[in-house]
Order: structure tokens, then C-alpha cells, then sequence
């Protein structure tokens, strides 16, 4: 068997101990002579696989009891309705920063449950985000959402905003890649399918305070004290992908926790960045300073020269290169699985392929 190199944006490449772990567990899980995606929810024995998995990641992340850590469906996508059915019972309207696209899909679906107000765009030529003091709050928001890190753009905060309203964040590409102070935010949530799991599982941590404020029509099932009071098992909760989101919190300790983590990614995100703007052939459209750690999107000198770039990538074992279909040109995401071994990899193939095309 021969491993290629993921650069997909999700579902991404995962630790690859985790999944020879989970093979080698796949028929036994632990002398119990069933696979682990066969047994019960209510089972003993899933519970304590969900009870670790969540005690790991608040070890990780510095997790405290006032908040809650629940495990759901439904993608990050389904949390765009979520939000705003959880925290608008008090009325108001909902204030966001508009920073890429998911941004704008989460303003989309925040419009179906009230009134979306944009403090603040991304814009320019390299894109950038203008700093907080140009931002234009609204009086009684019910919340301000913002999407810390945009995988199809490539733009990354590096600070959190300052709020008077709860702070609502969509993590699902940044999440576990470095450490994270969780008492700055309110609400967290996150895809697993990045930095976390398998797809099909979704990540919250909710400030349990804010629980109270659901509109009355909020639906069970998207309701965060609802899902919290059963134990994230409303219903039969991903399991599978609990199990192996617990293998891969045990596997980020094992690294050495978030600091080792973000050591590694900067590291892997100065080498393409590095050789990218040390060319003429290939080029990023982020502002340095709001470059992503974790998703890198650039561009050919041509566009002619796409295809067979990426051609020649998936024969060199460098496979999903190719950039959103809205934005086009080439995306690298090096998620915390994605090792430096992959990016020098990469690297020597662009330097190749300019030598032979530039």
C-alpha cells in the first residue's frame, strides 16, 4: 500500500496512528467481539468512550465546567440555523463579520430567523480585514458572529474580537491547531472533518449561561441545553466518529498538546508560504498578516497552466490541490495531520513544475 499526500480541505487526512489503530480495533474492540460502530449508544462502553473523548479535549483546550462540550450532527452548516435560534428568544437582530465565504453562508441562513447586520468586510487586493476600531457594532445585537479562519479565502485572525455581546465563532478549520484561550468566546463550534475526526460529527462548546435564551420554536434537536441535559445522545449520536475523534485527542497529547501542535503547522506554513512569494510564477492573495495557517490558496502564472498542474500533482502523489470551484487556482490545506514531510514535497514539485512550465 502506498500513502499519498492529502491537501483536501475536508474530509482531510487524518493521523495516520489513529487509523491503524482503529483497523487494528475494527472487527474486537476490545475483546468485546464487535466493532465498535456496532454497539449501542447506551452501551457502558460508549458512554466511557465519549465521556474520555470529551475529558481529553478539555485537558486540551483548557476546557472549564461553564462550558459545555457537546457532540452533534449536522455539520458546522446546520449551527448557521443553530445560532440564532439559540440566542435571538430576547429579540434583536444579529451582528457579523463578513470575512470570506462561509461568513456569507452563515449570514444567509442567520436571515431566515432575523434581521443580519455586517459590521465589518474583507476586501482589497492582497484581502484583508480591516482592524476592529473600523468595525461598526449595532445596539442590541443578540450576538456577534465570526469565522476565525476562512478555508475556501485563506484568511485567518490572529486576534480575538472584543464583544458586548456574546462572541459566536466557527472554528471548523482552525480548531486544535493551536493552543486557545476558550474564555474569550462564548460559543465554539466546529466540523470534526479537519482537525478533529471523520465527517459527521459537529464540535460545540457553549457557555452554559447562555442557556435560556432559545426562541420557543427552536427545534430539540438543534437545541444546545437540550442536547447538553442528555448527554449529547438526544438520539444515536455518531459514534464511530466520537471513537475516533477520542483517538485522535489521545494522539494530539501525545504530540505534546496544542503548543508542539502550533510549532509544527507555523513551521509548514512559512515553508510554502516561504517559496510562494519567493516566485514569480506562483502567487497568494492574503495580506500577510491575515494569511491562513492551516488553508493556502494560490495561484499559477496562468490559468492555462491548471490543469495540467494539478495533472501532474495527483501523479507525483499530491492529491486535492484543486481551489474551491467559486474561487479557482490551487489550495493546500495542512491540517494537523498533514506532516512537513507533505509540504517539502509539495514544494519540490511547484519548484519543478515552474522550472519546466515558468
Amino acid at each position: 500500500m502506498t500513502r499519498v499526500f492529502n491537501f483536501c480541505a475536508g474530509p482531510a487526512a487524518l493521523p495516520e496512528p489513529v487509523l491503524e489503530r482503529a483497523a487494528a480495533e475494527m472487527l474486537d474492540w476490545h475483546g468485546t467481539g464487535m466493532s465498535f460502530m456496532e454497539m449501542s449508544h447506551r452501551s457502558p462502553e460508549v458512554v466511557g468512550v465519549a465521556e474520555a473523548a470529551e475529558a481529553a479535549l478539555r485537558r486540551l483546550l483548557g476546557i472549564s465546567e461553564d462550558f459545555a462540550v457537546l457532540f452533534a450532527q449536522g455539520g458546522a452548516s446546520t449551527q448557521f440555523a443553530a445560532v440564532p435560534l439559540n440566542l435571538a428568544a430576547g429579540g434583536g437582530h444579529f451582528d457579523y463579520a463578513n470575512t470570506g465565504q462561509w461568513s456569507r453562508k452563515a449570514m444567509a441562513e442567520g436571515q431566515r430567523y432575523g434581521e443580519v447586520r455586517e459590521v465589518v468586510q474583507s476586501a482589497g487586493a492582497p484581502v484583508a480585514v480591516p482592524a476592529q476600531a473600523q468595525w461598526q457594532p449595532s445596539d442590541g445585537a443578540a450576538f456577534l458572529h465570526y469565522t476565525p479562519n476562512e478555508t475556501i479565502d485563506g484568511v485567518e485572525f490572529s486576534w480575538v474580537p472584543e464583544a458586548e455581546v456574546p462572541l459566536v465563532a466557527d472554528m471548523s478549520s482552525t480548531i486544535l491547531s493551536r493552543p486557545l484561550d476558550v474564555d474569550a468566546f462564548d460559543v465554539i463550534y466546529a466540523g470534526a472533518q479537519k482537525n478533529i475526526g471523520p465527517a459527521g460529527l459537529t464540535l460545540l462548546i457553549v457557555r452554559r449561561d447562555l442557556y435560556g435564551r432559545s426562541v420557543d420554536h427552536c427545534p430539540t434537536m438543534l437545541n444546545w441545553q437540550r442536547i447538553d441535559e442528555a448527554g449529547s445522545m438526544l438520539n444515536t449520536p455518531p459514534t464511530y466518529a466520537i471513537y475516533l475523534a477520542g483517538l485522535v485527542f489521545d494522539w494530539l497529547e501525545e504530540q505534546g498538546g496544542l503548543a508542539a501542535m502550533e510549532k509544527r503547522n507555523r513551521r509548514k506554513a512559512e515553508t510554502l508560504y516561504g517559496f510562494i512569494d519567493g516566485s514569480d510564477f506562483y502567487a497568494n492573495p492574503v495580506a500577510i498578516e491575515w494569511r491562513s495557517l492551516m488553508n493556502i490558496p494560490f495561484t499559477l502564472a496562468t490559468a492555462d497552466l491548471d490543469k495540467r498542474f494539478l495533472g501532474e500533482a495527483e501523479k507525483a502523489g499530491l492529491m486535492n490541490l484543486k481551489g474551491h470551484r467559486s474561487v479557482g487556482g490551487m489550495r493546500a490545506s495542512i491540517y494537523n495531520a498533514t506532516g512537513q514531510e507533505a509540504v517539502d514535497a509539495l514544494v519540490q514539485f511547484m519548484q519543478e513544475f515552474e522550472r519546466r512550465h515558468g
